[in-house]
């Protein structure tokens, strides 16, 4: 997990252009999207000195996904979230780095509860969701989904 470097740009910009990573999102995006969606991501680590990582793998120092906290305006909290490249599905990638994003956030945010907003319909995450701990504590409209929104309180001690 790094933070994001302009020369990430063309992988990012092919796995978002692809309509089964992005079916839970609002569809696909284009180059020029994908950068918007970069410079958003460096922004919400200005503006709340927390958001998503780029997530490399170590192997090969391939870009695979992003990873990390969210929280824009009128979000009902911290979210913990992911989206993986296709390739990298499956791997375990995705889990071991929402657990590091999820301590990092009860290590630095004065915060009691973190959350993940998944559709109903994206099973995949809503199991990475409830190995993470997670629980349903109540839905947040995303478009024209009621969200389900998952959370965990920080861990007692």
């Amino acid at each position: 997990m790094r933070g994001w470097r302009e020369e990430d740009l063309d992988a990012y910009a092919a796995w978002v252009a692809d309509p089964e990573v992005m079916h839970f999102f609002d569809g696909t995006q284009d180059r020029n999207q994908a950068w918007r969606t970069i410079a958003l991501a460096v922004g919400h680590w200005e503006l709340r000195g927390y958001g998503m990582w780029a997530l490399e793998r170590r192997s090969d120092g391939v870009l695979i996904g992003r990873v990390g906290l969210w929280n824009p305006e009128g979000w009902p909290g911290v979210e913990v979230g992911w989206t993986l490249a296709r390739h990298a599905w499956g791997q375990g990638y995705a889990y071991e780095a929402a657990v590091a994003a999820t301590d990092w956030a009860f290590t630095n945010l004065p915060i009691e509860r973190l959350l993940s907003v998944i559709d109903p319909g994206n099973g995949n995450s809503r199991r990475l969701a409830e190995r993470l701990g997670m629980s349903v504590v109540g839905s947040h409209r995303l478009g024209e989904v009621d969200a389900l929104v998952y959370g965990v309180d920080r861990p007692a001690g």
